[in-house]
């Protein structure tokens, strides 16, 4: 140990006892370096220097044998039995252990921080696979296609290797060679005291070769834009609006990675005569005065084409709803939804004579049926209206 150590009070530095526990030093220092880490405190020198002081510390009084060989030298030293260049701790650098700081249960944040600070031992990391970019598309379906799913051709534009230089950033009949600066890691290290903090390398810009004569088309980078078309499998089913997402569809890795992802915004067109409803379709049928009065059979059209014959009750009253199974949307489990179909009686807009007379023939024989007596009652009225009500207008 030299002179400058013996002078330190690393009990004072954690602002712990002499006497104190491997646990209350554990503790002390944990609170400590969460407060005063660079992370934390961006450009500020003190607190590096102080999270500095802090570590060195720890170093010392955590480990038992330095610990007992420290505290017999400083009883030395203020004895004034410490002689320079006797034994005792050698000058060393200090490891910041990032289990004893964040705990063995530290997970991501301590895996994080282990990439940043390289235990004091310098150099650049390799550089890791990398996973490739997510690419967005926007898709318009016909309401048909959303119903039973489709695959569809895509024309994606994603970045890619250079097609000049074919990835190399280097003029044809020429190579890269290894970067001077890191070594090819593509990182180096930054010297901040008690730790080594990994930067991208500035010479190369993180891609561990350097070029001396760079390809015209990329400029050096080595990378451009690729257009590819990709088959995508649109599931059957899909609302409009949705997202879907097409694994292993995307940009392509780097160094062995993974590809990204296919991110397709869907809109479905609006169909003339159907809509959706959850997993039914529904649709608005007209019948006549007389098939909701008397029943009767109508055709009714139905997704993907075709029609069916349904059978209307007799005295089926305007609005109501009948069910036809099976053809509605194509479900995840290979079922489909319903048809749900609605009755709208439809009024003629003239009348000949004869239907007239008719109508006028029908109105005397059902005079005694009143649609509205039970309105008239429960609201508590009079069929007829009150004194002094005005007439209804159409509006």
């Amino acid at each position: 140990m030299n002179k400058d150590w013996l002078e330190k009070d690393f009990y004072a530095v954690l602002g712990v006892s002499k006497d104190a526990s491997a646990d209350e030093i554990k503790k002390k220092y944990r609170k400590l370096a969460r407060e005063l880490h660079p992370d934390k405190n961006p450009g500020d020198k003190a607190a590096e220097e102080r999270f500095k002081e802090v570590s060195e510390a720890y170093d010392v009084l955590s480990d038992d044998a330095k610990r007992k060989e420290y505290d017999e030298a400083r009883t030395l030293f203020a004895g004034g039995g410490f002689r320079p260049g006797g034994g005792g701790f050698r000058g060393q650098q200090y490891d910041v252990n990032m289990e004893d700081l964040f705990g063995a249960d530290s997970g991501g944040f301590g895996d994080f921080l282990g990439g940043i600070f390289n235990r004091g031992r310098g150099g650049g990391r390799v550089p890791q696979p990398r996973r490739g970019q997510d690419l967005e598309s926007s898709l318009t379906l016909s309401f048909d296609d959303a119903m039973d799913g489709v695959t569809v051709p895509l024309r994606l534009s994603a970045d890619a290797p250079c097609s000049s230089c074919h990835g190399t950033g280097a003029k044809a009949g020429t190579v890269p060679r290894m970067c001077p600066t890191c070594g090819g890691s593509g990182q180096t290290s930054r010297n901040a005291g008690g730790f080594a903090l990994a930067e991208p390398c500035v010479t190369c810009r993180g891609r561990g070769l350097f070029v001396d004569d760079p390809c015209t088309s990329c400029h050096g980078s080595g990378r451009g834009l690729s257009s590819r078309t990709v088959q995508a499998r649109i599931p059957a089913g899909v609302k409009n609006g949705a997202k879907i997402r097409l694994k292993g569809k995307g940009g392509k890795g780097e160094r062995g990675g993974p590809n990204g992802d296919l991110l397709v915004d869907i809109t479905v067109s609006p169909h003339p005569v159907f809509d959706r409803k959850g997993d039914n379709i529904t649709v608005t049928v007209p019948v006549t005065f007389t098939e909701a009065a008397l029943g009767g059979e109508i055709s009714v059209p139905t997704p993907r084409g075709g029609s069916v014959t349904l059978k209307v009750p007799e005295g089926t009253a305007n609005g109501r709803t009948m069910r036809v199974k099976g053809k509605g949307i194509r479900r995840k489990d290979g079922t489909n939804g319903d048809l749900l179909v609605t009755v709208e009686v439809a009024v003629p807009q003239t009348l000949s004579s004869e239907a007239r007379e008719a109508l006028e023939a029908y109105a005397q024989q059902t005079a005694d049926f009143d649609p509205r007596k039970d309105l008239f009652s429960t609201s508590g009225g009079a069929a007829g209206g009150a004194a002094g009500g005005a007439a209804g207008s159409e509006s």
